[in-house]
């Protein structure tokens, strides 16, 4: 198969624990882009604006016919001049009762409109884990999105290291998720509620279509729960060595590299340059 498109996850995938992208990747990406006009499409649970950095590394920033699926899927953004193509966002009052829930809980909460990322009861780990990406974020003062109320919304997620206990709260989130929101879980550390719909897999789907690329035509990576629909949807899905167990079931190749080694670089040396690896 001649692949057309590569769609990537970018935390615990693209990036190292340091949250870069290794040389071995930025190196192999631009190789395929110039060898084999490789289209390469970081689908992150992020917002755009939240992974520039990334996107300079990758020298994709600005670019024309370059793109971004970010918030799993909830948007489709084309480098050049920040052009927003698809939207799908989430009601402001459904996200106002995910976070009034979350506030009663043992979770820091993310709030994110198209642009701005609000963060609300920072933890310790997520203090460190911000510190090392970088990220820009404004913290509120009072525990209120009331003042978000004409922004639109992209997503909401919690905050917890502790997985199962993050699991343990859907089925009490269910009168308020059921068939209007979508959940989906990530990092080893997040909970994300999307409108009902949104996923990377639907993202991804989109994006083909548009570039008149056909699924089979397409591989996806990751290594976590919200990566799982993109997996799936891709003509051949491929789990990071450090890939959750769940996901390594799921696809057709797991890397021999972890993220601190080249997944990437692996999978298109592999695949696009058939090497015996």
């Amino acid at each position: 198969m001649n692949y057309k498109l590569i769609a990537c996850d970018l935390d615990e995938t693209l990036l190292n624990d340091d949250h870069i992208v290794p040389e071995s990747n930025i190196y192999w990406i631009q190789k395929a882009r110039k060898e084999h006009n490789i289209k390469f499409v970081p689908a992150t649970g992020r917002g755009y604006m939240q992974i520039l950095p990334e996107l300079r590394q990758l020298g994709l920033d600005k670019q024309k016919d370059e793109y971004v699926l970010s918030f799993n899927g909830g948007a489709l953004t084309e480098n050049k001049d920040y052009h927003l193509i698809d939207w799908h966002g989430l009601d402001f009052n459904k996200m106002k009762e995910l976070f009034e829930f979350g506030l009663k809980q043992d979770v820091c909460i993310h709030v994110y409109t198209n642009t701005v990322l609000y963060i609300y009861h920072l933890s310790e780990s997520e203090r460190e884990r911000i510190k090392h990406q970088k990220l820009q974020a404004i913290y509120p003062d009072e525990d209120s999105v009331d003042f978000l109320k004409d922004e639109p919304i992209a997503k909401i997620l919690y905050q917890n290291i502790d997985v199962p206990y993050l699991m343990s709260l859907e089925d009490q989130l269910k009168d308020i998720t059921d068939g209007c929101v979508s959940v989906s879980y990530s990092s080893n550390r997040y909970m994300e509620f999307n409108a009902l719909g949104v996923d990377k897999g639907a993202g991804l789907k989109n994006l083909a279509q548009k570039l008149g690329c056909s699924i089979e035509e397409t591989i996806a990576v990751g290594d976590n729960y919200n990566d799982l629909t993109m997996l799936d949807m891709a003509g051949l899905s491929v789990a990071a060595g450090n890939a959750v167990e769940d996901v390594k079931k799921a696809c057709d190749y797991t890397t021999k590299a972890n993220n601190n080694e080249g997944v990437v670089a692996e999978l298109i040396r592999k695949f696009i340059y058939h090497e015996d690896i």
